[in-house]
Parts: structure tokens; sequence; C-alpha cells
């Protein structure tokens, strides 16, 4: 079933392989892609979907050093670039929307930017990557106003248009790891006592909020999402009404009827394993768009496992794409997967990046 063609909306993907978001770190200091971008995803463009790193929908949405943005005509210029490649190619490419809230530090974000989440609670014991100083101990980030909280749902509205303008097929709303939409989500970084806050019907409502306007500006069929839960990065808790919520959460989304659910398990990076009772909640209650599965995946004997099973209809591959352009060819022939090389995975250059070699066919 993984090689076969799949229909995700009113696309055609050649195959249920997906190249999942991976964050490379090699735009340029202001967030415009670079050529080698070009190239990585070109390189990459034998999954039947790939999906962007995460791509900052504004200024306040930037938290790590050289991440790629879709806030200006620049950035839309040099995605336009990537787009036309991957569509050479014959392949579909969605945009990964990523605010990261208080996951940031001044230094990574243009002057005028500002870091600010639900609640003012820093991330803890762990340090952000700065270009300039090196690691440095996470903000208190502002509590976002109510205006701010519109002005940044508006944010990605815009950001999703200016995705289409780029070429792409879509977007993803990136609602995990941490983010700005799943500080919202949880109730260790949402402390709010308005609409915003409290219940977690309440904190469910800004996911939801992003999730309507954008579709409303660029159709449901181009829109997709990507939660985490169970996951614990970023400072992220776990709590007892997670699969309620979850389950609350996914039979909203799917009234929007959404292209797609991308689900990430990270036990395989640590992380509690998301129970079987959810896993199979969220699929039960998202019958109307497709199901990614994503969390370590890694061999065609496990993918195919759970597609035979019914569990999810796409599979995302991560790191082995990140040594392996041609992994789906691999995948296909038995051929060995290369390993990666994890002190390249963020720095600039071509470097592991864009150089490890595809396989002879």
């Amino acid at each position: 079933m993984l090689f076969d063609s799949v229909k995700l909306g009113s696309y055609t993907l050649k195959n249920r392989i997906v190249l999942a978001p991976l964050t490379r770190s090699r735009s340029t200091a202001d967030h415009i892609p670079t050529p080698i971008m070009t190239t990585y995803y070109t390189q990459r463009a034998n999954a039947g979907l790939l999906i962007t790193e995460g791509t900052a929908p504004s200024e306040n949405g930037v938290g790590y050093p050289r991440i790629p943005g879709i806030y200006n005509e620049a950035q839309i210029v040099e995605w336009k670039k990537v787009t036309d490649a991957v569509h050479e190619k014959g392949n579909k490419i969605f945009m990964q929307l990523m605010h990261t809230g208080r996951v940031s530090h001044p230094l990574n974000m243009p002057k005028t930017a500002k870091v600010f989440a639900p609640s003012a609670i820093a991330l803890e014991k762990e340090q952000m990557y700065t270009d300039q100083e090196g690691p440095k101990d996470f903000p208190v980030p502002a509590v976002m106003t109510e205006e701010e909280i519109q002005s940044t749902i508006q944010e990605y509205v815009q950001a999703a248009k200016n995705a289409i303008k780029a070429g792409f097929d879509g977007v993803e709303v990136h609602a995990a790891n941490g983010y700005l939409i799943e500080q919202f989500l949880s109730p260790t970084t949402n402390k709010r006592t308005d609409i915003w806050g409290g219940s977690f019907a309440n904190r469910n409502s800004f996911a939801l909020a992003v999730s309507k306007a954008v579709v409303a500006a660029i159709g449901a069929d181009k829109t997709g999402i990507r939660v985490s839960p169970y996951g614990v990065f970023n400072g992220i808790g776990i709590h007892d009404e997670l699969e309620a919520q979850y389950t609350s959460l996914t039979q909203e989304l799917n009234k929007l009827k959404l292209s797609y659910i991308h689900v990430v398990d990270h036990s395989p990076m640590g992380a509690p394993e998301v129970p079987a009772s959810m896993k199979e909640s969220i699929r039960k209650n998202f019958t109307n768009g497709l199901y990614i599965l994503s969390g370590g995946y890694e061999t065609v004997e496990r993918a195919e496992k759970d597609l035979a099973a019914n569990n999810g209809d796409l599979v995302a591959f991560g790191r082995p794409y990140i040594s392996n352009p041609d992994l789906a060819h691999r995948l296909k022939n038995g051929i060995d997967l290369a390993p990666q090389d994890f002190s390249t995975f963020y720095t600039p250059g071509e470097k592991g990046y864009i150089d490890y070699p595809a396989h002879s066919a």
C-alpha cells in the first residue's frame, strides 16, 4: 500500500510516503529561503507529499535562527522557486506554518518582533541557540492581549494566502511540539481565565479559530493540521484530560473538512507513547480527511503493517529523509539507509544538507 497512489482532497499523490516537516535552519539571517533549499526539496521530491520545515507566519512567529518565513515578498519569491521545482517532479508540497510563541529569543527575531504567549510562563531548564551569542535563557513571554490574539489569527491567514501565492498546494497548521498553538492547548502553558483558557474547550479555541480562518481564506482541501498529544517537547506537560480534550478537538476539526490531520507520536524520541485509545479516537472522529501517521518510521514493514490495519492513510518519514534524499526508492527496493550526521542538522551551508548521495538506480 505504501507505494500506491492516493487521493488527498482534490490532489492525487503518487504514493503514501510523506516528507515530514524538519527544521534545518538553512535560510538567511533575514529568514529568506536560499537556493540550496530548492535543491534540498527537489532531491526529496520522491515522496507523494512534501511538508516543509516549520515556517514563520509573521515576524513574531520567528523563534530559531535561520528558519524561513512567509510574511514578506522576498520570501514568497524564493519559495516559489522551491514549489516550481517540486511540481516539475510531479509532486505536491504543503507549507507548515509554525509560530513558536514563547519558544524564541529576541536575538533570533526582527527588531520589531515580540516574544509572547498565552501566559507569562518562561520555558525553563532549556536554552535557545542564537548565532550572535550562543545558547541563551528563554525570556518570560508577554501575555497576549485580545487584540494580539486576533491579529495573530490574521497573520496565519495572510501567511496561508502568501503560501498559495508562492505556489504551495496547501498549508499545515502546526499545533504540536510545544509551539504557540499547543501553548494554548496545554494547561501547563495556558493559565488564562478568559475565553481562551480554563476548560479544555476554551483552550482548544485558538487552534480552532486559526484553522477556521485559514480554511475560509484558502479552502479546506488546502488545509491540514499537525498535533502531538502526549508530546512533552518545549515544556508541555501531561494532564488527565488529554484524551477527552483531543477527542473534542478532533470532532471540531472534522467539521471543517480539513485535508488531513497529522498525528505525531514522539515516543521514539523519549516522550510518552500516545495511547492506542487516543489514536483510535482521533481516527474514529476525523472522517472527512486523511490521517498521517508520524513518529519513528524507518521501515516499509512497519509502515505497511499500520496501513493494512487501517491505522492511517499516509506515513510520514522524518530523519531517514535527511540522509536519504532518495528514500522512497530505497524503501521500495530494499536498499540500506544511510545514517545521518547529527552535527549538521541545524548548521548553515551544504554540508549535511544537500551532499548526501542518492543511490544509483
